[in-house]
Formats: structure tokens, C-alpha cells, sequence
């Protein structure tokens, strides 16, 4: 590998991350790929988007509903290919644009309503981010992250200074889907000790019509992951 050779060419730190995720390193061994790349690892008192392999076995044992993985700034850094089906696919757009807290409070919210509400919604994220932010006081990208919204947004602002700090809980949520239009899901947040991670699920109860449009599009997501494979062999028709 030209990182352990010492051969890359400055690689980013944003690029060595998703690498020690594919290869499911362990936090030695992520640190280790960091040094080798000449980057300092990932420091206590900051946020890792380093996913575990543990982690990520069980996410992949539980394909056949939409999982997401967040860091505790709410940044996506793992996600699996029912999750691109119901949500579109995130490694389209750039990694800024993967954090909910940014896509939230930005001009083109997703198309996403939960039970409680819009404005329970965006409290409890800001709630969540507020605790985030006294757990990783030294953590500089979600310092500029909270900076930005509350200069960008006024309704960021507003839930900041009247949020306490608190986690962000289960709840259901309605997706307008381009395809198969409403579909309501159980959305649950399930927190990954000692990874400060949280894996997001959408569920449907057995026999309901929500459930049949999530299995459509597990048949679309399939579909999807057929073509790509497709394209990528040696042997596909060009």
C-alpha cells in the first residue's frame, strides 16, 4: 500500500478516514494508516467519523431495512443501499452537504416531516449538537459548524439559545419519495457505545402499505446495485 510505503502524495485526512472505513481497521490500526499518511490521528476531545468493524457487521446483518451511520455532529459516514433508495444517494454530493444539521437548517430541507413536528425536529437535533458541543469542546469543525448555522440561519439561532442539551430520540417520520410516494416509517436512533455513533433505521410494521412500498424499494435498490456491478466488471459490454 503506498500509504504504509510512505510513497502518497499528501493525502487528506477526509481520505484516509474513508479508507481505514473500508478496510474496517481497528482504532490502532486507523491511527497507524494516519501516521503512515503523515497525518496526526484523530485526537481525544474531537469527533472521529471512524466506524468500527463491529460496527459495521452489524449494520450489513441488517440490510434489508435503511441504515445510516452518524458521527455525533450528525455528519453521514456510513450508509447502505436501501438507505440511497429512500433517501437518494449521499456519495453524490459533497461531504459538507452530508451533515443533517446543514441540510436541515439550509435552503433545501429534506423531504422529511416528522410526527412531532418541524420545529420539535430541528430542537432536538440542536439539542443533540449542544451536547455534542460540551462533550468535544476542542473539536474545531463542529465549533465552525454551529458558528455558520447561527449566522446563517435564524431559526438555528433561536433553538440554540433556548434548546438544553439533550439526545436526539426515536420518532416516526413521513418521506415524500419521488417514487413511491408518502411512505411512513419508524425512524429509531440507536446509539454505538464507545463510538459515540448512531445508526439510524427506518422500519415499517409487517402487512402495511408502508411496508410494501419499503419492499419496492429494496427491489430498486437491488436493481441499482446489480447495474453498478454490472458496469464495473471487466466484461461489461461497452
Amino acid at each position: 500500500m503506498r500509504l504504509e510505503q510512505g510513497r502518497a502524495q499528501n493525502p487528506s485526512a477526509q481520505v484516509v478516514n474513508a479508507l481505514a472505513r473500508a478496510l474496517q481497521l481497528s482504532r490502532d490500526e486507523r491511527d497507524q494508516l494516519h501516521r503512515g499518511a503523515g497525518l496526526l490521528p484523530p485526537q481525544d476531545g474531537t469527533i472521529s467519523a471512524h466506524v468500527p468493524a463491529s460496527i459495521q457487521r452489524l449494520a450489513v446483518r441488517l440490510g434489508d431495512v435503511p441504515i445510516g451511520v452518524f458521527t455525533a455532529d450528525w455528519t453521514l459516514v456510513w450508509w447502505n443501499d436501501l438507505w440511497c433508495a429512500l433517501h437518494g444517494d449521499p456519495s453524490a454530493v459533497q461531504v459538507e452537504a452530508r451533515n443533517l444539521a446543514r441540510v436541515l437548517f439550509g435552503p433545501d430541507p429534506p423531504p422529511v416531516e416528522s410526527e412531532r413536528g418541524p420545529e420539535a425536529f430541528e430542537a432536538s437535533i440542536v439539542a443533540d449538537l449542544k451536547d455534542a458541543m460540551s462533550r468535544y469542546p476542542a473539536d474545531v469543525r463542529l465549533a465552525r459548524l454551529v458558528r455558520d448555522l447561527r449566522a446563517e440561519s435564524d431559526a438555528f439561532a433561536r433553538h440554540w439559545d433556548t434548546a438544553s442539551a439533550a439526545r436526539h430520540a426515536s420518532e416516526r417520520k413521513t418521506i415524500h419519495h419521488p417514487e413511491v410516494g408518502e411512505i411512513r416509517l419508524d425512524c429509531d436512533v440507536l446509539l454505538a457505545p464507545g463510538a459515540d455513533l448512531r445508526m439510524v433505521t427506518y422500519t415499517a410494521a409487517v402487512g402495511t402499505p408502508d411496508a410494501g412500498k419499503l419492499d419496492l424499494l429494496r427491489v430498486t435498490a437491488g436493481r441499482a446495485t446489480d447495474a453498478a456491478e454490472t458496469a464495473a466488471s471487466p466484461d461489461a459490454p461497452t
